[in-house]
């Protein structure tokens, strides 16, 4: 075992009478450990065990290639859950697992740059006693799948860096599966703070035959109302995750600027990350929010603390967060088009779960981003307007310039009339048609009274691109290596800029354009 691999340790079963135990990180010959322990090269005074939790102690590690998963094999060779969202540097996960197989073991994977390698094994199990657990109940009144399966083991995050990290269950049958778990920070100071969406990739589950979108016949009209977090992932376990957010993760961290991690559910109850925070990103797809985590983040914003939303949908639905059977926040509760049979309406309309834009209480997502959600699907060429735009510098684009197949599969676009945070300068107007209908995706950027500015993509396959022409992930719907050159080039420029405080104060006023793009409108 190398200096920097996982301490392996025997698993708690607690749902096989095996006794709990925590899993400490050990310095001996361990790569977990705090880094101040471990680091024999420097006579300095060590870091504090918060500082050895921050991302940037994981900078200059070595990583490790083998994270992807080989085989899923059949839905239910292996496959699990764990019990919360995130969790802060130390605290327990419980992990929730089915398998055909007699045994499995459990190996965490912080998401970074690591030299390429793109992800460090942080942790392992030793083996676990398998078991196929309980057939899944549904909740008749709103059609929601709870698999409320018994703790399988505990798992201790003592020594764990803040970070997005892929939980992978490896069966002794040959398949894997992924759980994904975010390790928040609780101060997000001088930082940029990175939003996982986890609501959003529970309302696209169909594991157990339900989501918000479709129930088991395939029909919209047999869809979940409420979509639990009790229950695995579809699919590989963690797809939302690596096709919105993974690649992200991975030129944040290579760009070596100062990072917070956290979700949007966190952000729902408690704002504090985002305090004093340079920036918040929001990733590729991040459409499920609260009224309270849209409030934390307008707040933020207004603070000085700029917005980067580099995706689209952004803040589309309005949803609640609710009780679940392993406590609360497990439930996301959104009844869209039927939002007159919520138990909110009409009594509490602030909390009725529909689109944002939409009565009772409607308040379009352009407020907060500047841009609309407008439709599914497309695929068209992003264009290049606003070539001399400082998030351009260095990509060498010139006016109308476009790159294949960067709008898609859904798009944003700047309304004339709908509320914006500022006037805003449109940097690439695409023109498209979606469902036979002519319009345009727009990327714009504006900066509001605070100093923060914000910048959305207005296509969903920006994060996408990142990996465009790699060959990594296996899908990139034809974008090649010269639009993840451009994409790449531009979110760093945003990134950097970002990090380095309100943008108003460092970086050239928008030149508001929308009347002229759109003045037959």
């Amino acid at each position: 075992m190398s200096p920097h691999e996982p301490q392996e340790h025997t698993a708690a079963g607690d749902g096989h009478g095996l006794a709990r135990r925590r899993f400490l990180g050990l310095c001996a010959g361990a790569g977990l450990g705090t880094a101040a322990a471990c680091d024999h090269g420097t006579a300095s005074r060590p870091p504090r065990a918060a500082d050895s939790n921050r991302p940037e102690a994981e900078r200059g590690r070595p990583g490790t290639r083998d994270w992807r998963i080989g085989s899923l094999g059949p839905s239910d060779a292996v496959t699990g859950y764990a019990d919360r969202v995130s969790a802060t540097p130390g605290e327990e996960c419980g992990l929730h697992v089915s398998t055909t197989a007699s045994s499995f073991r459990v190996l965490a994977f912080r998401v970074g740059w690591y030299g390429g390698t793109l992800a460090r094994l942080v942790w392992r199990s030793g083996p676990v006693p398998g078991r196929v657990q309980p057939t899944a109940r549904l909740l008749p009144a709103t059609r929601t799948v709870h698999a409320d399966w018994p703790r399988t083991l505990t798992v201790v995050t003592d020594g764990w860096p803040e970070g997005a990290y892929l939980i992978r269950l490896d069966a002794d049958n040959g398949h894997q599966r992924y759980v994904p778990l975010i390790l928040r920070s609780t101060h997000g100071a001088g930082r940029t703070v990175l939003v996982h969406a986890p609501a959003t990739w529970q309302a696209y589950n169909r594991w157990g035959g339900y989501s918000l979108y479709v129930g088991a016949s395939g029909a919209y009209a047999d869809r979940s109302l409420a979509v639990s977090f009790d229950r695995p992932y579809d699919a590989s376990g963690a797809e939302k995750f690596l096709v919105y957010e993974w690649a992200a993760v991975v030129l944040a961290e290579r760009l070596g600027i100062p990072l917070a991690y956290t979700t949007g559910t966190d952000v729902h109850h408690d704002p504090a990350v985002l305090h004093g925070a340079t920036a918040v990103v929001c990733l590729g797809h991040d459409e499920y929010w609260t009224p309270e985590q849209r409030r934390h983040v307008t707040e933020a914003r207004d603070a000085g603390t700029n917005l980067a939303l580099l995706g689209a949908n952004t803040c589309f639905r309005r949803v609640r967060l609710e009780a679940g059977e392993a406590g609360s926040d497990r439930t996301v509760v959104c009844y869209k088009s039927s939002y007159r049979t919520d138990p909110c309406y009409p009594s509490r309309p602030a909390l009725v779960t529909t689109d944002f834009r939409r009565a009772p209480a409607a308040d379009p997502e352009s407020s907060l981003t500047g841009v609309l959600y407008e439709g599914y699907p497309v695929d068209a060429p992003y264009v290049v307007h606003m070539a001399d735009h400082w998030l351009h510098e260095g990509t060498g684009v010139h006016p109308g310039e476009s790159f294949d197949h960067l709008v898609g599969v859904e798009y944003d676009r700047v309304t004339p009339g709908a509320p914006v945070p500022g006037p805003l300068e449109i940097t690439a107007h695409s023109p498209l048609v979606c469902v036979g209908t002519r319009s345009h995706s727009d990327s714009a950027y504006c900066t509001v009274p605070s100093g923060a500015g914000v910048f959305a993509t207005g296509t969903m396959r920006w994060v996408e691109a990142l990996m465009a022409g790699t060959g990594e992930r296996g899908r990139d719907h034809g974008m090649d290596a010269r639009t993840r050159a451009f994409v790449t080039r531009t979110t760093e420029n945003l990134l950097r800029a970002f990090s380095e405080g309100p943008a108003a104060r460092h970086r050239p006023a928008p030149r508001p354009n929308t009347r002229e793009l759109y003045q037959a409108v």
